[in-house]
């Protein structure tokens, strides 16, 4: 057993118990498990979501600071339709404007054991949301039943770009890519010249970021010829998508074959960052940052001063955010020499990144030597906000927030509210989405009394979060005891949607959406 897989299965292990209480927090691990062989793809499907980083919304302008007011949350309308007697789980969740957004991911069906798995895409106009279909096109590409869609980004009303993954007919998993204009989903299309690089069963695309309408970066995963997992990056300029590429200088820098670019995030046409993951000549997981400029993508290179902090080997990127060009951050977890998990952000000024470090204030939360932060926001540059997870000296999951202000990190601390809510073992935060600078909305999931997993929401105005509380409306909806918010997006202050699953009485997860006015 080489290192890598020494030090994953111990985590692993280690999360075992917790595997379906942590939906949001097994995004982007689940599925670089999948990359490098330790999870099959069918286990996958039947132990739940595999979540996909999802790209930052694209910068909104400032609006005036407001708390707003979230209502109930409603099942996805026309979900329960396309999961017949299965689940479905929403990945990403992007708004153009207020009350217009778009959601997807996926759904499976057991009408006919084994049922397939379609990718789905859901869109709310003036506050309003319509019906889930599946991805159009995608029932043609998807002949071998096994499909997601991964991540959407909606720079405006009702004109977004979305992407994920379909099986063709000999069971290797192809990335895809579909796009909205004025409200209408055109028809998905596998991402030019991947099949040429994918030469074995895993890959696909799993976040995708647009500046501007038909103006997006993208990127993920592919096998190559020599069953070693490589990142991708594919472009889109005036609604046409170019052909995918290896990210420039990943070969030299992934020894060890398994990799997965986990996050895209643009601040303007052509002008973009992103991450992820890979495997050095050691065996061990690092974490990469590459820049696009112009519209050109830059060399990749290892996050400054991580595999100082990653003593363990066992690093992850869960998400990039951009406030301006140039101008990012980005967080994850890594293993220090104790073996202990930690929670990391580094952050890019001026195209340079810096060092990579922890997370200030989470070491004296983190207890249970398990600390990860699950995803950042930035508004502008230097002014993000973020969050993740820790387990206390009770072993007690609980969630953090952090926020970045003129380019330094504060201290983590507990989400407000979150003792009187999270009475039971399980919890986290799972998304993070801003406005503005210290105008933010996040979710995530807490265990209540009597051992429900719940969804909850809190929101930051001018800088101070306020209180965590429970998705309304979903308690009613949640029979079977296992609710979730797992994607956030704000449009402006006060105005954001929220997507997650919910545990019907059966035992199905369905999809939810609620809204903030």
């Amino acid at each position: 057993m080489n290192a890598v897989r020494a030090a994953t299965i111990g985590k692993l292990r280690q999360w075992a118990g917790k595997a379906a209480q942590r939906q949001g927090a097994w995004s982007t691990r689940r599925m670089l498990y999948a990359c490098l062989g330790l999870v099959s793809v069918a286990a996958l499907v039947a132990g739940g979501p595999v979540h996909a980083s999802t790209a930052a919304a694209p910068h909104v302008a400032a609006a005036a600071a407001s708390s707003g007011t979230w209502g109930d949350a409603e099942e996805v309308p026309g979900i329960a339709a396309l999961a017949a007697d299965g689940s479905s789980y929403p990945l990403s969740l992007s708004c153009g404007a207020a009350g217009n957004c778009s959601a997807g991911g996926y759904y499976t069906t057991f009408v006919n054991e084994p049922g397939p798995q379609g990718a789905f895409i859901v869109s709310e106009k003036s506050g309003t949301w319509g019906t889930a279909a599946e991805v159009p096109g995608t029932a043609a590409l998807n002949r071998g039943g096994l499909a997601q869609l991964a991540s959407v980004s909606c720079p405006s009303a009702g004109n977004c770009s979305a992407g994920g993954y379909y099986t063709d007919g000999s069971g290797h998993q192809q990335a895809f890519v579909v796009g909205e204009a004025n409200g209408t989903w055109g028809t998905a299309i596998e991402v030019p010249g991947f099949s040429a690089l994918n030469q074995s069963v895993l890959g696909g695309l799993t976040s995708v970021s647009c500046a501007s309408a038909g103006n997006c970066s993208a990127g993920g995963y592919y096998t190559d010829g020599s069953g070693r997992q490589q990142a991708f990056v594919v472009g889109e300029a005036n609604g046409t998508w170019g052909t995918a590429k290896e990210v420039p200088g990943f070969s030299a820098l992934n020894q060890g074959g398994g990799a997965q670019l986990t996050s895209v995030s643009c601040a303007s046409a052509g002008n973009c960052s992103a991450g992820g993951t890979y495997q050095d000549g050691a065996s061990h997981l690092q974490v990469f940052v590459v820049g696009e400029a112009n519209g050109t993508w830059g060399t990749a290179k290892e996050v400054p001063g991580f595999s100082a902090l990653n003593q363990g080997g066992a690093g992850n990127l869960d998400q990039v955010s951009c406030g301006a060009a140039g101008n990012c951050s980005a967080g994850g977890d890594y293993i220090d020499g104790s073996d202990h998990d930690q929670a990391f952000v580094v952050s890019e000024k001026s195209g340079t990144w810096g060092k990579a470090k922890e997370v200030p204030g989470t070491a004296a939360l983190d207890k249970g030597a398990f600390g990860e932060l699950t995803s950042v926001s930035c508004a502008s540059a230097g002014n993000c906000s973020a969050g993740g997870g820790y387990i206390d000296g009770s072993g007690h999951d609980q969630a953090f927030v952090v926020s970045e202000k003129s380019g330094t990190w504060g201290k983590a601390k507990e989400v407000p509210g979150f003792p009187t809510l999270n009475k039971g073992r399980f919890a986290g935060l799972s998304s993070v989405s801003c406005a503005s600078a210290g105008n933010c909305s996040a979710g995530g999931h807490y265990t209540n009394s009597s051992g429900k997993q719940q969804a909850f929401v809190l929101g930051e105005a001018n800088g101070t979060w306020g209180t965590a509380k429970e998705v309304p409306g979903s308690a009613a909806l949640n029979q079977g005891g296992n609710a979730v918010v797992d994607q956030v997006s704000c449009a402006s202050a006060g105005h954001c949607s929220a997507a997650g699953t919910y545990r019907t009485s059966s035992g199905f997860d369905e999809a939810f959406v609620v809204n903030e006015t």
